[in-house]
């Protein structure tokens, strides 16, 4: 007798995979030496009927170092803080626990999106993307001549 068994896919799972990822390439220098972990880019995705909204919160970082890359559903947000090189003469510094490096989050949403309507504003260390869902193509009904 024969075994078979259906697993259940959870439609949930397939858009929380890959959405809980950990900030990837942390870069190294300053982190190590003070000690501390590496920021994670916190985000919240909400989704209405025409579209989704994301929110992440990115600290610190400047308008300028913030990559969005949009392909099909899945979104991809990239951040980066570059240390600052000035040290004034005759100081010298004792510690640092400021994050430098590279911090980035990819996932899948339920629908493509429209790349044409998409947009983005950066305020207050917060990156707030609007991103409508691409209409879905109708069938067309070919009429016989």
């Amino acid at each position: 007798m024969s075994n078979n068994l259906t697993r259940r896919v959870d439609p949930l799972e397939d858009f929380f995979r890959g959405f809980f990822v950990r900030p990837v390439d942390f870069g190294g220098g300053a982190l190590a030496s003070a000690g501390g972990e590496a920021p994670q880019m916190r985000v919240d995705v909400k989704e209405t009927s025409s579209g989704y909204e994301v929110h992440a919160e990115l600290p610190g970082m400047k308008k300028e170092d913030i990559h969005v890359h949009i392909d099909g559903p899945v979104v991809s947000i990239t951040a980066e803080r570059k240390q600052e090189k000035e040290v004034k003469e005759g100081e010298k510094v004792l510690r640092t626990e400021r994050y430098f490096g590279k911090v980035s989050r990819s996932f899948q949403l339920g629908q493509e999106i429209d790349e044409e309507k998409a947009s983005a504003r950066f305020s207050d260390g917060v990156l707030e993307l609007s991103l409508p869902k691409k209409a879905e193509a109708q069938a067309k009904r070919l009429s016989i001549d």
